[in-house]
C-alpha cells in the first residue's frame, strides 16, 4: 500500500459523527435524570417554581399599583419596569433557586445540587436576555434574537456549545475560495444585529442631546443627526463584516462596479439625496417653516434624506421630493421672520365717502385678534371701477402657521359688519337695457 492512510484521530469529523455524538450525550443526560437524587432535585425545582408563582401572585398587584404612580418616569425606565413586572415568577424563581443552591452546597455534596444549579443558570440567562432584547424596537428581530439567545445560553450551560458549533460549521458550501457555513451565517447575523442595535442606541442618545441644544439651528440639528446615523450604521456594517472574516477588498471592488451601474438608474434618488444635503446646509427651509409650493400650503413637519414632509391645514401630509424644493419656486412664509402681509380687495359705491371708508376698513381689521396692532393696517384706493370705487386693505400677521384663509375670512367678516353699521354699500355690476320707441312706418300710396 503506497497510499497515505488517514488516521481516525486526525481526520476531521463529519456532520453525521458530530450529530451521533450529541445524541449519545443526550441519552446519557436523560438516563441520569432517572437516578434517585436527580429525581429529588427535579421535585425541588418544581416546588421552588410553585413558591415563586405564589409570591408573584401576592406581590404583583402591589407593584402594579406602585408603577401607576410613576408618571414622571422616562419611557425606557417604564418599559423596563413593565418587562420585569411581567416576569416576576421567573425572577422569584431565580432568587429562590440560587438561595437553595448555596444552602445545599453548604449542607451536602455539590453533585446533589447540580440540577438545581443548571435550572438557576438557565432562568437567570433567560431573564437577562429578555431584558436586554427590549432595547430592540423591531418585534420580529427582537423575538428572533431572544429565541436564538435562549438556545445558545441553554447549550452553553449544558456544556454542548462546542459540539453545536462543530455541527453548524460542518454544514457548509464552497463558492470558489469562499467557504460559507451555517455557523458563519449565524455569526454574521448575530454580530451585525448586535452592532446595529448598539448603533441605534447611540444615535438615539446623540439625537436627543442635539435636539435639546437650543444653540443649534433646526436645520443643523437634522444635518448633525443624519451624519451621526450614517457614520454609526456604516461603521457597524463594516465592522460586523470584518469581525466574521469577510474580505472587504472584494466588497470595495464590487461596490464600485455596482455603483457605476446603479448611478444611471438611480439618478433621481441621488439627486434627491444631494438636494436634501444642500437644503440642510443653506438653511433655506427648516422644520416648522410655513411654505407654499404650487397648490400645497402647510408647515414642514420633518426633513428626510429623500423628501420633505409638509402637513397642510386639513391634516394631509405631502411628501415633496427634495429636488422639487431646489429647482422649483417655493414661498417660505417664515424664512427670515414670521411677519406676513396680506392684501384684501373690495369695492364700495360711488356715493360713499372714501375717507370714511378707508378709516372704517382699518378699524375693522384692527378688531381681529391675529392682526398686528404695532404694524397698523393701511387702506388705499386703487381704481375707479365701472360700478364701484376699488380699495386694497393691507394688514400684517405674525403666525402664518395658524393659516391664511381663515384670517382673511375673519377680516372680510369684520368689514361686512362695519359697513352694515355705517351704511356703506357694496355694489355689484348692474346693466340697464332701454328699448326706444320705434318711428311709425309710413307707407306711400300712389294715386
Amino acid at each position: 500500500m503506497t497510499e497515505t492512510q488517514i488516521q481516525p484521530d486526525t481526520a476531521e469529523p463529519n456532520t453525521q459523527d458530530i450529530a451521533l455524538g450529541m445524541m449519545e450525550q443526550g441519552q446519557e443526560f436523560l438516563v441520569g435524570l432517572l437516578r434517585p437524587w436527580n429525581a429529588y432535585q427535579l421535585a425541588i425545582i418544581l416546588g421552588l417554581f410553585c413558591v415563586a408563582w405564589l409570591l408573584a401572585r401576592l406581590i404583583s398587584p402591589r407593584i402594579h399599583d406602585w408603577m401607576r404612580t410613576r408618571e414622571g418616569w422616562p419611557k425606557w425606565r417604564m418599559r423596563l419596569a413593565v418587562t420585569l413586572h411581567k416576569r416576576l415568577p421567573l425572577i422569584f424563581f431565580v432568587l429562590l433557586s440560587w438561595a437553595c443552591v448555596l444552602i445545599m452546597r453548604e449542607l451536602t455534596w455539590p453533585s446533589r445540587s447540580y440540577m438545581i444549579g443548571v435550572a438557576a443558570k438557565l432562568s437567570l440567562g433567560w431573564v437577562v436576555i429578555t431584558v436586554m432584547t427590549r432595547l430592540i424596537s423591531n418585534g420580529f428581530t427582537r423575538s428572533l434574537i431572544r429565541y436564538v439567545g435562549w438556545a445558545w445560553v441553554t447549550l452553553a450551560i449544558l456544556n454542548i456549545s462546542s459540539e453545536t458549533v462543530d455541527l453548524l460549521d460542518s454544514a457548509a458550501v464552497e463558492i470558489g475560495d469562499v467557504r460559507v457555513s451555517i455557523w458563519l451565517v449565524v455569526q454574521a447575523f448575530l454580530t451585525l444585529t448586535a452592532l446595529f442595535v448598539g448603533a441605534k442606541f447611540l444615535s438615539q442618545g446623540g439625537s436627543k442631546r442635539i435636539k435639546e441644544n437650543k444653540d443649534i439651528s433646526p436645520s443643523m440639528q437634522v444635518l448633525a443627526i443624519k451624519f451621526i446615523q450614517m457614520v454609526l450604521y456604516g461603521a457597524a456594517f463594516f465592522i460586523g463584516l470584518k469581525t466574521v472574516g469577510f474580505d472587504l477588498t472584494g466588497l470595495a471592488v464590487l461596490s464600485g462596479a455596482i455603483g457605476v451601474g446603479l448611478g444611471f438608474g438611480l439618478q433621481k434618488v441621488v439627486s434627491n439625496l444631494v438636494s436634501g444635503i444642500i437644503i440642510l446646509l443653506d438653511k433655506s427651509i427648516k422644520p416648522g417653516d410655513v411654505i407654499s409650493l404650487g397648490d400645497t400650503f402647510g408647515w414642514i413637519e420633518a426633513l428626510g434624506a429623500r423628501y420633505v414632509s409638509v402637513v397642510t391645514r386639513d391634516g394631509k401630509e405631502y411628501l415633496i421630493p427634495n429636488e422639487d424644493l431646489i429647482t422649483g419656486q417655493v414661498v417660505n412664509w417664515s424664512h427670515s421672520n414670521d411677519f406676513v402681509r396680506l392684501d384684501l380687495h373690495f369695492g364700495t359705491a360711488y356715493h360713499d365717502d372714501p375717507h370714511a371708508v378707508r378709516q372704517i376698513a382699518i378699524d375693522a381689521a384692527l378688531s381681529v385678534n391675529r392682526v398686528l396692532q404695532d404694524r397698523k393696517p393701511v387702506c388705499h384706493i386703487i381704481n375707479f371701477g365701472n360700478s364701484s370705487v376699488d380699495y386694497v386693505l393691507r394688514f400684517w400677521i405674525k403666525d402664518p402657521i395658524g393659516g391664511l384663509t381663515n384670517i382673511k375670512g375673519d377680516v372680510y367678516l369684520a368689514l361686512w359688519d362695519a359697513f352694515q353699521d355705517h351704511n356703506i354699500s357694496i355694489p355689484f355690476p348692474q346693466q340697464e337695457i332701454r328699448i326706444l320707441n320705434q318711428q311709425p312706418d309710413v307707407t306711400h300710396h300712389e294715386d
